[in-house]
């Protein structure tokens, strides 16, 4: 799976969101802590408000915060409403591809991965993130050797 440099900005903003409350941030204070740019995060945060994963209001003490409680939303749903699904093949659900031959099993290899994938990503909160505190099965996967290795 590759991490979109717009998906890893989201999910950052939405943690800045939910470490503030209900303060609300303007883009400017989020796009300084975070090291997003300012235009960037602006796209972002209107992509998350048509998802109403984010609330925005105008005024002196305006800005963004988060339209559900911090625990209510997970990692998946900021992915999901700047990048769309979790597991595409050629832009269709794995479920409604296939394949001839030996490469028919390969409809179930993209659904295992889709199904993990929503494991992880569904089982983490902002407030997880947050709170610096990740779900003890989440950690455990992160903390295994072969977690760390690249190729």
């Amino acid at each position: 799976m590759r991490i979109s440099a717009k998906a890893d900005y989201a999910v950052r903003a939405a943690v800045e969101l939910a470490a503030a409350g209900d303060e609300p941030l303007t883009a400017e204070v989020v796009s300084s802590r975070q090291r997003i740019p300012l235009q960037f995060l602006q796209k972002i945060f209107h992509e998350l408000r048509r998802a109403r994963l984010v609330a925005s209001q105008r005024g002196r003490d305006g800005g963004h915060r988060l339209a559900r409680p911090a625990d209510e939303i997970s990692v998946a749903d900021v992915l999901r409403a700047v990048e769309g699904p979790l597991a595409e093949v050629r832009g269709a659900p794995p479920e409604s591809v296939s394949y001839t031959g030996s490469a028919e099993p390969l409809q179930e290899v993209w659904i295992a991965l889709r199904t993990n994938m929503r494991a992880v990503l569904e089982g983490v909160t902002l407030a997880d993130l947050a709170t610096r505190r990740l779900p003890r099965r989440i950690a455990t996967l992160a903390r295994e050797p072969e977690s760390w290795v690249t190729r």
